[in-house]
């Protein structure tokens, strides 16, 4: 009896040791992160067979440091290369609910804004976590690196990409936020004009730039507009991605001499996948804006 109560004593160190390491582990997979839509996230363990449901989305996944833990994604998610690689599970329209079981993910990013409710509501029908994403303003770029983080384990490379992306638009906005204001109109495509309101990322970049979006008041985030709204709204500065000859895009806009923008030479082209994606590229497109609305600037009489 004494015997092995000696032992007890002797082994009670090496066991309490052993219990503190597991709490500390336990403690540590077990993640809850609250996701875009205002909903508690919770993983049991770090993620680690993960489908991105968005282009964006599986940006910010490599981003925080989880590109490897990616096994499924949505059409054009090309960026970074190795995004090339991955199974597609589907596109804006479909999703392959087969496929997307059969790679067993333990965790699904979905945007918010871009999957449509009854995808949503089929993959929730899976019980599989769901984190919500969709960035609508520049800071949560950084918030959504952080949090798919916790979800991945991988707080250290995320903390490192949210802190860079943050100082390079912290230096911007301390350059450009509080320059004399540049109306800006922001279009994505020209049959219908479709711009983008106040609830869209890109509103918070031109504000950044000291730039005002001329829809932003208008409650969907990507709004249909008449080309009488944009010739009222006369904006000075008119910017544009895709176009695809000297008749299209914002070149539409030439033939109307009498708007500002047209009469300064204020039409500017800018790369609107690095604009319009809600990732740390977005730095790249606002640092471009800048630059655009300055020109504007130096145009004036």
């Amino acid at each position: 009896m004494r015997a092995m109560t000696t032992t007890a004593r002797q082994a009670s160190p090496l066991v309490l040791a052993l219990a503190l390491a597991c709490t500390a582990a336990c403690a540590q997979a077990a993640v809850t992160v609250q996701d875009d839509a205002g909903n508690s996230v919770a993983v049991a363990k770090p993620a680690q067979r993960i489908i991105s449901m968005a282009p964006h989305i599986t940006e910010l996944l490599f981003a925080a440091g989880g590109g490897e833990r990616v096994v499924g994604v949505m059409n054009y998610s090309d960026y970074p290369e190795a995004a090339k690689r991955i199974p597609q599970v589907g596109s804006d329209a479909t999703i392959d609910m087969e496929h997307v079981l059969a790679l067993r993910p333990d965790l699904l990013v979905v945007w918010k804004s871009g999957n449509t409710a009854r995808q949503l509501e089929q993959l929730k029908s899976l019980g599989i976590p769901i984190f919500y994403s969709d960035p609508q303003k520049l800071e949560q770029v950084a918030t959504s690196l952080t949090r798919l983080g916790q979800l991945m384990g991988t707080e250290a490379a995320a903390h490192k990409a949210a802190q860079d992306y943050r100082q390079r638009i912290a230096k911007l906005s301390a350059s450009y936020a509080q320059r004399p204001t540049v109306r800006v109109f922001y279009q994505i495509w020209e049959k219908p004009i479709f711009t983008l309101s106040g609830e869209h990322i890109v509103s918070d970049a031109i504000r950044v730039c000291g730039g005002q979006n001329v829809f932003a008041a208008l409650k969907v985030p990507a709004p249909t507009v008449s080309t009488e709204a944009v010739l009222q709204e006369n904006p000075e500065a008119i910017f544009g991605g895709d176009q695809h000859d000297a008749e299209s895009g914002i070149n539409i806009w030439k033939q109307y001499k009498g708007m500002l923008a047209v009469q300064r030479g204020n039409l500017f082209m800018l790369d609107g996948e690095q604009l319009v994606r809600a990732t740390p590229r977005i730095a790249d497109g606002v640092a471009m804006l800048c630059e655009r609305l300055e020109t504007a600037r130096r145009r004036r009489p």
